[in-house]
């Protein structure tokens, strides 16, 4: 049936039809992607699991506590200590800061350290829901008003944090769209050779883009799909990485057909009918593996699923048909200088992927057991990695305000009155759970109780960074303590809650998805390949790429970029972007090898399979590494080791896994890699060459429309 499909997408009428349609689509999902950023969720609620204690808490305190307030400090320093005057000018400034737009509540302070030296301002923000975009502003007008000479402030707190945060983010999906169409250009010049080539793949991945943007604005804002700010960032780059992938793969098979047929229309219907299972096989992988992460209970993960899902569902679309409509309108001249004419010679039968094969084919038993030991021993590098957590001063990649002003805070002994820990329970126990949290060391002395509806709420400081491991052990003794109080029905909430709780429930996807996602490639490939044997070991070959990875990014974090751990969902995103993207490369390879199986066996058709794709799917992971590593052009840290590990891993799958490690296993094996199917059981010396059994019918029944160029 796609065979049909793909004679009838290349006709010459059908392929300005497929152009119109999709140029309509690039209209309206433009215009409506445009607002993608007006329908995210960026609350508090979009990112926490539904079912921890901290998210509850949170529903209860509602009567006491709103969620969008931003409580904000105003920090001062003067290093030879603070005069009577720098106490004064504080103190005037209160009521100024106080007239700002948004402020809540009573502007309390200045409160001095023991030292002298430091004091603080506590201010609070209410600018509804995602009111920490407005944060920036607010941050530049209380920077306005705490000017006294002399004096070094800081705005900090969960505000100052907030302004930190908005401000890195700013204009984050145009800068990663445009860094990553950079470098994609660029590689694509180098592998194409051709000034105008890249134009197509280029253009129709930016298409792809922006009808899946325009379509998930309609669901976020008609259907519940939650997007937030990460997952429309992560869009932008798995889009144009994947897109410019499956284009590689089509553009070189089309390549190869242009010179086996005299019609460019009839070359590229060959094309497609040979290069698209693997296409789909690819994207079907990925859109699984995304979608898995449906099964998570962080919101912020689950959410990202359906959004990376629908992004690469359009991409391939766009790529099996807009891009071989654009490439049969404007005919070979666009490969030009290497212009591929009808009977020249292929290239890459001789090139050095063919001459890689040769070398394996001497030892592949040895190449693959040397290989797999080297990958193994890079593995031990997970051993350091550190998932418990980044404090708030670890958490970005570049010095920044509310981080300075919270140490310095520290240093005089002042603790971040923006950080409290929040109790909520029964009315009646309120005193018993008052007394419960008195005590405990890092907590400050709790609020008297307030009751409203048979619930009370307390409120107590916590001493420390807001996302440290000694903050969490110390929310995870008030629970302890509270928990114990009979008929109380205590919950814990606050920031450092929800930072617990966060990790607690990041930690459970890691254990829950992964599982999950190997399992149903595992499927996906057992179709794909109608075997057996081949999907279990390519499946542990992009295990043993994704640990090696793992390993020695782990090593690079600590010894190299000097980061301080990783975010408890690391594992889990690199896990899913490695194993779901990787495993493409080992689909594109393996699909060729089945085909030139069934011809030439098993052996030969390994060494044809990776001289022939050697070339792209290099190309391929260079373009999709490059676009992963234009996350680290964004300050936070958990984004720059995402993005290492997931091009470290992809530069393995493509440079060591695919040619070397799979090669090999593949020459070693032959046929008994297809068991249980009945290639298994063939003879490979007894093969002769065959021909596709579509192409024989096609050429008994061309259509005119397909014939001369």
């Amino acid at each position: 049936m796609h065979a049909e499909i793909a004679g009838r997408l290349t006709g010459r009428v059908t392929k300005w039809l497929v152009l119109v349609f999709w140029l309509v689509a690039l209209v309206v999902g433009a215009t409506f992607g445009s607002k993608l950023t007006d329908v995210q969720n960026n609350e508090t609620s979009s990112w926490l699991p539904a079912t921890a204690e901290s998210t509850q808490a949170l529903d209860k305190l509602t009567p006491f506590y709103d969620p969008d307030t931003i409580p904000t400090v105003v920090a001062y320093e003067r290093e030879s200590g603070l005069t009577q005057d720098d106490i004064a000018a504080a103190t005037e400034q209160v009521a100024e800061i106080a007239q700002l737009d948004g402020v809540e509540g009573d502007v309390v302070g200045p409160i001095p350290s023991e030292d002298g030296q430091a004091m603080q301002t506590v201010v609070t923000f209410n600018f509804g829901a995602n009111g920490w975009m407005e944060m920036p502003a607010a941050a530049e007008s209380l920077r306005e008003i705490a000017q006294i000479d002399g004096v070094t402030t800081y705005i900090t707190g969960a505000g100052g944090q907030a302004a930190d945060a908005s401000e890195v983010f700013e204009g984050i999906d145009g800068t990663l769209l445009y860094a990553a169409l950079s470098v994609v250009i660029v590689i694509l010049l180098f592998t194409y050779r051709s000034p105008v080539l890249w134009l197509l793949p280029i253009f129709s991945a930016v298409v792809a883009l922006m009808v899946s943007q325009g379509l998930i604005y309609f669901l976020a804002r008609d259907a519940g799909l939650t997007v937030n700010g990460q997952s429309q960032a992560i869009l932008s780059i798995l889009v144009i990485g994947a897109g410019t992938d499956y284009a590689l793969l089509l553009v070189a098979r089309y390549r190869e057909e242009l010179r086996r047929h005299e019609d460019r229309h009839e070359a590229m219907a060959f094309a497609l009918h040979r290069a698209t299972p693997a296409i789909l096989a690819s994207a079907a992988t990925v859109v699984v593996g995304m979608l898995c992460l449906l099964f998570a209970e962080m919101n912020s993960t689950a959410g990202l699923g359906p959004v990376a899902a629908i992004g690469i569902g359009v991409t391939f679309l766009v790529m099996v048909t807009l891009l071989p409509a654009l490439l049969v309108i404007v005919g070979r001249w666009v490969f030009w200088p290497r212009r591929p004419a009808f009977g020249s010679v292929e290239p890459t039968q001789s090139g050095i992927w063919a001459r890689v094969a040769a070398r394996i084919k001497v030892r592949p038993r040895a190449v693959w057991v040397t290989t797999t030991l080297l990958l193994a021993v890079a593995c031990l590098g997970v051993l350091r990695l550190d998932t418990s957590g980044l404090a708030t001063e670890d958490q970005y990649t570049t010095e920044v305000e509310s981080i300075e002003g919270q140490q310095m805070l520290a240093e005089h002994g002042l603790v971040d009155a923006s950080n409290t820990v929040q109790v909520v329970a029964n009315a009646d126990q309120a005193d018993a759970v008052r007394q419960a949290m008195t005590g405990i060391e890092g907590v400050g002395e709790p609020s008297e109780p307030v009751v409203q509806d048979g619930v009370a709420y307390l409120e107590a400081t916590l001493a420390g960074d807001v996302a440290a491991q000694s903050t969490f052990d110390t929310v995870e003794e008030v629970r302890d303590r509270v928990h114990a109080v009979d008929g109380a029905e205590a919950l814990v909430g606050g920031w450092s809650a929800i930072y617990l709780d966060t990790q607690i429930a990041a930690q459970r996807d890691n254990a829950v998805i992964i599982p999950i996602i190997l399992l149903m490639v595992l499927l996906i490939l057992m179709a794909l390949l109608r075997a057996v044997t081949a999907p279990l070991i390519l499946l542990g070959t992009v295990v043993l790429s994704f640990g090696a990875a793992m390993g020695i990014a782990t090593l690079l974090f600590e010894f190299v970029f000097g980061f301080e751990g990783t975010d408890p969902g690391f594992p889990l995103f690199a896990f899913v972007f490695l194993v779901a993207l990787g495993i493409d490369y080992n689909i594109f390879l393996m699909t060729r090898v089945r085909e030139e199986t069934m011809q030439r066996g098993t052996r030969a058709g390994s060494i044809v399979a990776l001289s022939s794709t050697g070339g792209v799917i290099t190309s391929a992971g260079l373009v999709l590494a490059a676009t992963f590593l234009v996350l680290g052009s964004i300050p936070l840290v958990f984004l720059a080791e995402l993005g290492l590990t997931v091009a470290l891993g992809i530069l393995l799958d493509t440079m060591i896994v695919r040619s070397v490690l799979v090669t090999a296993i593949n020459l070693d094996l032959g046929q008994r890699i297809w068991w249980p199917s009945a290639l298994a059981r063939q003879d490979e010396s007894a093969l002769t060459p065959q021909r596709d059994p579509w192409e024989v019918e096609h050429e008994a029944h061309r259509r005119p429309e397909l014939v001369g160029d």
